[in-house]
């Protein structure tokens, strides 16, 4: 009910895709503007992180399953026009590759554009989630000169900004973003999901990925240091 009132509200009428920013009728949670790209990248690098766990770990297990499971229903909603955009992306990539960062699977910050290597796969990504949060970020620092002078520039400081300005341009590249899927083709996507909005998937694999490493770091696989007592585990049964 939620996805067809989201598609009533955000959609294009004569495109069918969705809108990035509108409304999905849930409070807080915009439309994504490349959920596919994300996604791929969020189940690669779990994946990735979940090589620490060994083999035998429940824990590993079961995520692996479900992200493999997820991975694949994502890799094979392929947009519109997607073939003839990754022969430009490659082509981009590799006449400048220096200007593009590659990404580890270790690694989450924020970029436009980039090369991730997870593993063996190489993708590229839209947008990737940037987990700092400035709040809890240290000084560092920097004096605080206060607001910026008002009223005109100098000759000089003219010529300082027209520099600044310049020196960006060099850098950048002209990219093209990755086609976004249908509104068909994320409803479809979905409904085989079974999770939700797809919003609401993409919340739920940057949880587990942060997830990953707590869970590693804990070491859950291993014994408890104090063994349970007899029946502790063993819930209230009926008994016959």
């Amino acid at each position: 009910m939620r996805a067809t009132l989201r598609l009533r509200a955000a959609v294009k009428p004569a495109a069918r895709y969705l809108e990035a920013g509108w409304p999905t009728g849930l409070t807080g949670l915009p439309t994504h503007n490349a959920p596919r790209s994300m996604l791929l990248y969020l189940y690669n690098t779990t994946l990735e992180k979940l090589k620490a766990a060994p083999e035998h770990s429940v824990y590993r297990q079961s995520v692996e399953a479900l992200t493999k499971h997820r991975l694949a229903l994502v890799e094979a909603t392929v947009p519109p026009g997607y073939n003839e955009w990754l022969e430009k992306a490659k082509a981009v990539l590799k006449d400048q590759p220096e200007k593009f960062t590659t990404i580890s699977s270790s690694t989450e910050r924020g970029a436009a554009a980039a090369k991730v290597a997870s593993g063996s796969q190489s993708f590229l990504v839209r947008e990737l989630p940037d987990t700092k949060d400035e709040r809890y970020q240290e000084w560092d620092g920097e004096k605080d000169e206060g607001p910026e002078l008002e009223g005109s520039r100098t000759l000089e400081e003219k010529q300082d900004l027209k520099l600044l300005f310049v020196k960006a341009d060099e850098h950048q590249v002209k990219w093209e973003s990755e086609p976004q899927l249908t509104a068909d083709q994320i409803e479809e996507l979905e409904v085989k999901i079974g999770a939700g909005l797809i919003e609401e998937v993409i919340q739920v694999a940057e949880g587990e990925l942060k997830l990953v490493d707590t869970m590693i770091k804990a070491k859950v696989w291993e014994p408890l240091e104090e063994q349970p007592a007899p029946g502790q585990w063993v819930y209230f049964e009926r008994k016959e």
